[in-house]
C-alpha cells in the first residue's frame, strides 16, 4: 500500500504553513491552561481568514489577528479527552504547524492536529506505572490478494517470560481512512489492555490488527478472478475476508503462541472495520466465538443478504457466540443502520448486546467501547 498522496498532502500543509512562519516567530500551540481552556495560535500575516474546527466544538469558530500577523482564539474549557482538530487558512484545510502530534492514515483526508487535555487523575487510556505489554510488526505475503502486507500486533506483558503459555487472540479492525497502525496510534489499545491487566478486570490475550483494505484507496479495482462464474471483480471487502482468513490467522497461529480454536478468537472493528467484523463474524461462526462492532458501517438494505445465515438459523448462532456486541453513539450518523441491525437481531430472535451511548463517529467513543468490551472476553 501507498502513503504517496499522504505525503503530498502533509508537504502542501506545511509548505503553505512554513512560508508564513519564517516571516514570524512560531507561536505556541496548544496551549493547554489549568482549567482545561485552550488557546490556538497560528502565524499567518498573508491570511486574510483563519478558522478552528474540531472534535471539541460544534462549529468552526474564526481566529483573530494581532498586529505581528498571530492568529489566536481561546475555547473551553475543554473536558479532559484526546481530540483532532484542523485549521482552515483560507480555503487551505490544514494541520497546526506548532503542533507535533499529527493524526495520519490512508489517505489523506485523515490528516488532523491531536489535542490532548489531561484529568488530575491518569485516564484509562493513558500509559501509567504498570506492566507493558509490546507492540509488535509483523510483515507477511498475502496470497489472497498477492501482495506485500504489514501486520499490528500486540502482545500481553508476560508474553515472552514463559514460552509455554499460549493466548487468545482479537482481530481489531480499523475505519475508513485508517491502517493497521491506527488502534494503537489513535486508539491507544496497548494503554487501555496493560491498564485492565494490572487491575485484573481482563484476560490476557493477543490483537492482530491487519490493514483493513483489500484494495488499497486510490489503486485501481482488480480484475475478476480467473475462472470466476461471475464477471464481477472482488470487493475490496470480500479480498480483505480473504486475506484475514486466509493469510492473516494462519500467520498469527504460526508466528504466535496463539490457541487455533474458535472458542479462543474474537473479531471487532469500528466503523468499517466495525461492519467487516460482523459480516466476517458472524458468517463464520467455525472460526469465531466472539464477534463486535463499533459504530459499524452497515446497509438495512444487505441484511437479509450479508447475514442469510444467521437469520435462517438464530439457534445455531446463539448455541456458538459467547458474545455479539454492538456499539453506538447517539450523535453518530451510524445510529441509524446500527439501531435497525438491532432490531433486525431482535426480530430473528439473535442474542446479543446492544450499546447506545453519548458520542458521535470518533476515537473517544472507540477507546471507551474497548475498554468496556476487553473484560467480557473469553471469560
Amino acid at each position: 500500500m501507498s502513503n504517496l498522496p499522504l505525503r503530498r498532502a502533509v508537504v502542501v500543509g506545511l509548505c503553505i504553513t512554513a512560508a508564513w512562519a519564517q516571516r514570524a516567530p512560531a507561536p505556541r500551540s496548544p496551549e493547554v491552561a489549568p482549567d482545561g481552556a485552550v488557546t490556538f495560535r497560528l502565524a499567518a500575516p498573508n491570511a486574510t481568514q483563519v478558522t478552528l474546527s474540531g472534535e471539541f466544538m460544534q462549529a468552526a469558530k474564526p481566529l483573530v489577528e494581532d498586529a505581528s500577523g498571530v492568529w489566536s482564539v481561546t475555547i473551553g474549557p475543554i473536558e479532559p479527552e484526546i481530540y483532532n482538530y484542523n485549521f482552515t487558512i483560507d480555503v487551505v484545510k490544514t494541520i497546526d504547524p506548532a503542533n507535533p502530534d499529527v493524526k495520519t492514515g490512508s489517505t489523506p483526508s485523515t490528516i488532523a492536529s491531536v489535542l490532548e487535555v489531561k484529568a488530575a487523575q491518569p485516564a484509562f487510556y493513558d500509559g501509567q506505572s504498570v506492566p507493558h505489554g509490546e507492540i509488535r510488526t509483523d510483515w507477511y505475503y498475502s496470497k489472497s490478494i498477492g501482495a506485500l502486507r504489514r501486520l499490528t500486533v500486540y502482545t500481553p506483558p508476560d508474553y515472552d517470560r514463559d514460552r509455554s503459555v499460549r493466548y487468545p487472540v482479537l482481530y481489531l479492525f480499523h475505519g475508513a481512512n485508517a491502517d493497521e497502525a491506527a488502534w494503537t496510534r489513535l486508539g491507544r489499545v496497548n494503554f487501555i489492555l496493560d491498564n485492565l491487566l494490572a487491575a485484573q478486570k481482563a484476560k490476557p490475550f493477543l490483537v492482530a490488527m491487519p490493514f483493513g483494505y483489500g484494495i488499497p484507496p486510490g489503486t485501481p479495482r482488480r480484475a475478476p478472478d480467473a475462472g470466476s462464474p461471475s464477471s464481477a471483480a472482488p470487493s475490496s471487502d470480500e479480498l480483505f475476508a480473504r486475506d484475514l482468513i486466509g493469510d492473516v490467522i494462519p500467520f498469527i497461529e504460526t508466528r504466535y503462541r496463539a490457541y487455533t480454536d474458535r472458542a479462543h478468537r474474537a473479531i471487532a472493528g469500528l466503523s468499517m472495520g466495525g461492519g467487516q467484523s460482523l459480516s466476517i463474524g458472524l458468517n463464520h461462526l467455525d472460526l469465531f466465538a466472539y464477534v463486535g462492532g463499533f459504530s459499524a458501517g452497515l446497509r438495512p438494505a444487505d441484511f437479509a443478504t450479508v447475514f442469510a445465515a444467521t437469520a435462517a438459523n438464530p439457534k445455531e448462532a446463539n448455541e456458538k457466540l459467547r458474545l455479539l456486541w454492538i456499539g453506538c453513539g447517539k450523535d453518530d450518523g451510524a445510529m441509524v443502520n446500527s439501531k435497525a441491525f438491532d432490531d433486525f437481531l431482535n426480530q430473528h430472535k439473535v442474542k446479543h448486546t446492544f450499546r447506545e451511548s453519548d458520542g458521535a463517529h470518533t476515537w473517544i467513543v472507540w477507546r471507551r467501547y474497548l475498554n468496556e468490551v476487553a473484560p467480557l472476553l473469553f471469560r
